[in-house]
């Protein structure tokens, strides 16, 4: 089903697992669950994104070498967006809605920002192979992609800022 959710279950101690009979806390305590293997999940997608600052530094690096300084702006400017988006999934929102809170998020909403946060690794692996170069056949386009592949990782980061307001 969800794996990163599994394996915070299979870890929970014997205190846990009694505390998850008591009525109405097991519940409490799936939400908590869900949310901390969430947390997880968003840490390990920024860090593969950062990860990627290294090929635009090696191609930075080339651009200087060769004279092409024309392409520096864009993989600046790609950098800095990467930057944004790698910030913007490690310190999203959790999905807590304290006790008063006007919008409250439900399992159902818990649920869809975690499908949504399983496809920010399609969108990690997606940038991930334009930094590769796969296709291009210019630093240009390879900075292209990059950014294309960013921009739909920032979708999906409005997307789910949207389900966890209740909008969408």
């Amino acid at each position: 089903m969800e794996p990163i959710l599994d394996k915070a279950r299979a870890g929970q101690n014997a205190l846990e697992k009694i505390a998850n009979a008591i009525p109405g806390f097991r519940g409490y305590r799936e939400k908590e669950l869900r949310r901390d293997a969430d947390r997880l999940e968003r840490e390990f997608v920024a860090s593969r994104l950062d990860e990627n600052k290294k090929a635009l530094n090696e191609m930075a690096n080339a651009a200087t070498r060769s004279g092409d300084l024309g392409v520096i702006n864009d993989i600046e400017a790609v950098r800095k967006r990467l930057d944004k988006v790698a910030a913007r999934v490690r310190y999203a929102d959790r999905g807590y809605a304290g006790f008063f809170d006007t919008v409250k998020v439900d399992e159902a909403a818990l649920a869809r920002v975690y499908d949504i946060d399983l496809g920010l690794i399609q969108g990690v692996e997606a940038v991930e192979a334009a930094a590769k170069g796969s296709g291009a056949t210019s630093v240009k386009e390879t900075v292209a992609a990059m950014a294309a592949g960013i921009d739909a990782l920032d979708a999906q980061m409005t997307d789910r800022e949207a389900v966890l307001n209740g909008l969408k």
